[in-house]
C-alpha cells in the first residue's frame, strides 16, 4: 500500500508535467487543441481537391473539350475552402491558447513569488538572484510559449501524421507504402536523437551552465564599478569567466552531436520524392491504365513535399519542448523547495528577552558547523554586542533570530517561546533588522521608509526621518519625499541609504532590534550621524548588535565575544577587560589602530 501511494504522490516531469501546467486552464487548452486538430485535417482538403483536377484533366486528355469544367472548378472552390477553413481554425485555436497562456503565466508568476516568499529567508542568500531571475523570467515566460504556440502545433503534429497515413495508403498503397518507409527512416533518426540518454544529461547541463553565467553576469554588473576601477575586464573576472568557459565546453560537443542526426533527418524528409521515383518507374512499366498512374504519380509527387513541413513542424515542436521541459525541472526544484515550517499551536512572545540555548547550526553542504554550542542570554531591554574575528558566528547569530534558517541543534527563545513555535508573521512583527549592505526600491523615499510599516502616515514617516537624522538630505532632493531613487542622477551615499534602513525601522517600531556591522562602512560624519539615529531606534528596545568597532559597543550591557563559531567570553567591558582573555587582546589592538599613522620612508625631502 505504501509503495502504491509514493507512486500516486510522485511528481509528474517532463511532457506530463507540461501537460499538467496547460490542464490549469481546461476549457481554453480543449478548445485550442480540437481547433488545432480541425485546421490539421483541413490543410489536406487543398491536396485531395488537387487530386481530382489532377485526375479530371487525364481523364480528359487529349480532347479537353468534353473536360467538366463545372467540376474542376467546384474543386477549385473546396481547395481555396480548405486553406481558409485552416486558417480560420488555426486563428481561433491560437486565440484560446493565447488566452490559457497569459492566464497560467500569471499563476505561474504568482505561485512562483509567493513560494519563494514563503521558504526561509537563507535559500534566497545561498541560491542567489541570478538563478531566481532566469528561472522566473525566462523558464515561465518559455511555458507562456508552450502554452500559446507549441501545444497547438503538438496537436497538430499528432493529428497530421494520421491524416497524412490514410491519405497515403488510400489514394495508391504501393506509392503509399514507398512513402512510409522514408517517414519511418526520418521517424527513427529523430527518435534516435531525441531518445538519446546523452542528450538529455546534456540539456540538464545545458540549464545548469545557463543559470551560472547568469549568476555570475548579476554578480559582474552589480561589481563593474571595481572591475573598471582596477582595469580588469570579463576576461579577469574569474567567476564570470569560468562560467563562460564551462558553457563552451558544454555547448558545443552538444550541437556538434546533433550534426549528423539532423544532417540525415533534413536530407530524407526533404527528399521523400526518391523514395517514390523507383516505385513509379517499376508500377509504369506492368500498367496499362497510364490515365489512371499518371494521376496518382503525380498527386504523390505534388503530395510528397508537403510531408516535409510536417516533419519538419514535429522535429520543432520536440526541440522546444525538451528546452522548455529542462526550464520547468528548475522552476519545479524550487517550487519543491520546502517552506519555513509553520506551528500548528503558534505561541505568542510578551516579554522580548532573547536566549540561545546550546545552538549549533551548519550551512547546508558545509561540513563545518558555523555555530556550536552557542548558548547566551540577551536581556529584554539591553544592549547585546557580538564581537569576534570573522568566520566567528556573529552574522551567523543575526541570520538565526528572524528565522533566516532553523537551528540544527538547540533552541533560540524570545521572551521564553522557541521561536519556531511562533508564525512567520508574529516574528516579523517582533524583530526589526538593519544589516550592513542596505538595499532600497526604486520608489519613492517615502515608499521605502513605509515598507517597515504600511499604515505610517507620513506625519509619523517624517518623524522617523528625523529621528534617523536623514530629513535634511531628503529636504535638499528634488522632490523631497517623493524623490524616486535610482532616477534622474537621483543617487545616494552609503551613510544616507543606511538612515533610510534606520528610519524604516523606527517606523516599524519592533521590539527587537538586529544590528549587523551597521556602521562599518561609514565615514566619521556619517557614523555621528548613524550613532545618533540608533539612541532613538535602540530606545527601550531589546537589541542585538554586531560590531567590529569596539567604540561602539563600549557601553552595552553584555558583550559576547565569539571565536570559531563557539562564545570564548562574555560579560561588560570592564569585566572582560578584567579577563585579559580574547576581548582584552581585542581591544588593545584596536586601540593601537587608533595611533596608527601614514609614514612615506624614503621620500625626498
Amino acid at each position: 500500500m505504501k509503495e502504491k501511494k509514493a507512486k500516486a504522490v510522485r511528481p509528474k516531469t517532463g511532457m506530463a508535467r507540461l501537460m499538467e501546467l496547460a490542464a490549469s486552464k481546461k476549457p481554453l487548452i480543449i478548445s485550442s487543441v480540437a481547433a488545432s486538430a480541425l485546421a490539421s485535417v483541413a490543410s489536406f482538403i487543398p491536396h485531395i481537391a488537387i487530386y481530382y483536377v489532377v485526375r479530371e484533366i487525364l481523364v480528359a486528355y487529349p480532347d479537353f473539350s468534353g473536360m467538366d469544367v463545372h467540376k474542376i472548378i467546384r474543386f477549385g472552390w473546396l481547395a481555396f475552402g480548405g486553406i481558409l477553413l485552416n486558417i480560420l481554425l488555426y486563428f481561433i485555436a491560437l486565440m484560446f491558447s493565447h488566452l490559457a497562456a497569459f492566464g497560467t503565466l500569471y499563476d505561474l508568476k504568482v505561485k512562483f513569488a509567493s513560494h519563494i516568499a514563503k521558504v526561509p529567508l537563507g535559500f534566497h542568500i545561498l541560491i542567489g538572484s541570478g538563478k531566481l531571475r532566469k528561472i522566473m523570467d525566462e523558464n515561465i515566460e518559455k511555458i507562456e510559449g508552450f502554452i500559446a504556440h507549441q501545444l497547438p502545433d503538438l496537436a497538430a503534429s499528432l493529428v497530421a501524421p494520421v491524416v497524412m497515413f490514410i491519405i497515403l495508403l488510400s489514394v495508391d498503397w504501393r506509392f503509399g507504402l514507398s512513402a512510409v518507409v522514408g517517414i519511418v527512416i526520418a521517424f527513427a533518426v529523430q527518435i534516435t536523437a531525441y531518445g538519446n540518454e546523452g542528450a538529455k544529461t546534456m540539456m540538464k547541463k545545458y540549464q545548469s551552465s545557463m543559470e551560472d553565467m547568469n549568476n555570475a553576469a548579476v554578480e559582474y554588473i552589480r561589481g563593474i564599478t571595481v572591475v573598471k576601477a582596477f582595469k580588469q575586464t570579463v576576461y579577469s573576472f574569474t567567476r564570470m569567466h569560468d562560467a563562460i568557459k564551462d558553457y563552451t565546453k558544454m555547448v558545443i560537443p552538444y550541437t556538434l552531436s546533433w550534426e549528423n542526426y539532423m544532417s540525415a533527418f533534413t536530407t530524407i524528409v526533404n527528399n521523400i520524392y526518391l523514395f517514390l521515383i523507383p516505385t513509379g518507374i517499376l508500377i509504369g512499366i506492368n500498367t496499362n491504365d497510364y490515365v489512371s498512374f499518371a494521376g496518382k504519380f503525380i498527386f504523390y509527387l505534388i503530395f510528397v513535399p508537403s510531408i516535409a513541413s510536417i516533419m519538419m513542424k514535429i522535429m520543432y515542436v520536440t526541440s522546444s519542448g525538451m528546452h522548455i521541459m529542462g526550464g520547468v525541472e528548475r522552476m519545479d526544484e524550487i517550487l519543491h523547495t520546502p517552506h519555513l515550517p509553520q506551528p500548528q499551536n503558534p505561541k505568542t512572545a510578551q516579554r522580548h528577552d532573547i536566549a540561545f540555548d546550546n545552538v549549533s547550526f551548519s550551512y547546508s553542504g558545509q561540513e563545518n558547523e558555523a555555530l556550536s554550542g552557542v548558548s547566551f542570554i540577551a536581556g529584554e531591554n539591553e544592549i547585546t554586542a557580538i564581537v569576534g574575528p570573522s568566520g566567528g558566528g556573529k552574522s551567523t547569530i543575526a541570520h538565526l533570530i528572524p528565522r533566516f534558517f532553523d537551528v540544527s541543534d538547540g533552541s533560540i527563545r524570545i521572551g521564553g517561546i522557541d521561536i519556531r513555535d511562533m508564525t512567520s508573521e508574529h516574528l516579523m512583527e517582533k524583530v526589526s533588522f538593519v544589516f550592513q549592505d542596505v538595499f532600497l526600491f526604486k520608489q519613492s523615499i517615502m515608499e521605502n521608509i513605509r515598507i517597515g510599516n504600511q499604515n505610517a502616515t507620513e506625519e509619523e514617516i517624517v518623524a522617523a526621518a528625523k529621528a534617523a537624522q536623514c530629513h535634511e538630505f531628503i529636504q535638499r532632493l528634488p522632490n523631497k519625499y517623493n524623490t524616486v531613487i535610482g532616477t534622474r542622477g537621483v543617487h545616494l551615499s552609503g551613510g544616507e541609504k543606511q538612515r533610510i534602513a534606520i528610519a524604516r525601522a523606527i517606523v516599524k517600531n519592533a521590539p527587537v532590534i538586529v544590528l549587523d556591522e551597521a556602521t562599518a562602512f561609514s565615514d566619521p560624519e556619517n557614523e555621528y550621524l548613524i550613532q545618533r539615529a540608533f539612541e532613538k531606534l535602540m530606545h527601550g528596545k531589546t537589541v542585538i548588535m554586531i560590531a567590529h568597532r569596539l567604540s561602539t559597543i563600549r557601553s552595552a550591557n553584555n558583550i559576547i565575544v565569539m571565536d570559531k563559531g563557539r562564545v570564548a567570553e562574555q560579560g561588560n567591558h570592564d569585566e572582560l577587560l578584567a579577563l585579559k582573555g580574547k576581548y582584552f587582546g581585542m581591544w588593545e589592538m584596536y586601540t593601537k589602530t587608533l595611533d596608527w599613522k601614514m609614514e612615506r620612508k624614503g621620500a625626498l625631502r
